[in-house]
């Protein structure tokens, strides 16, 4: 039996984007499409389940600053349905303090902006592989306060 290449695994694989940035937006539709994801981008939500009646992602990637509801209240609502809890979840803001200071909303990852877009691929991989881990913050107090110093 051949061993499955992580890439034609990949190929099945579809993502939820929420970001209002348009560029950031079109930056990461050709990434993952160039990694051979199914790309769904919205601007703003504030009912994630509605966004989900004809599209269910492997993975949902969220911007924590939105238009109306922030990403981590769009995030709970994911976690609080049982048809869709057991789909990861990436928040990322440029300000990474909100969620040590308002918590993880049961996200299975966080990124602060500006990110390597390697990184991002790292972490979306790590979350397919183990969905039902939960971010904690661990660590990321420092990491957090090395990147504003880095920022500023």
């Amino acid at each position: 039996m051949t061993e499955v290449s992580p890439i034609i695994e990949r190929k099945s694989k579809s993502i939820l984007i929420i970001e209002n940035d348009e560029g950031l937006v079109e930056l990461l539709e050709e990434l993952f499409n160039y990694e051979g994801y199914q790309v769904r981008c919205y601007k703003e939500a504030d009912d994630i389940s509605s966004l989900m009646e004809d599209f269910t992602p492997d993975i949902v990637l969220i911007d924590y600053l939105l238009p109306g509801i922030n990403g981590g209240e769009l995030c709970a609502q994911l976690k609080r349905e049982p048809s869709t809890k057991q789909i990861p979840v990436i928040i990322f803001s440029a300000y990474s303090q909100v969620l040590l200071s308002l918590g993880s909303y049961g996200c299975n990852a966080f990124i602060s902006k500006p990110f390597e877009l390697s990184s991002l691929l790292d972490q979306i991989n790590k979350c397919l592989e183990n969905p039902l881990k939960v971010f904690t913050g661990e660590g990321f107090e420092k990491r957090a306060a090395a990147t504003e110093k880095v920022n500023e």
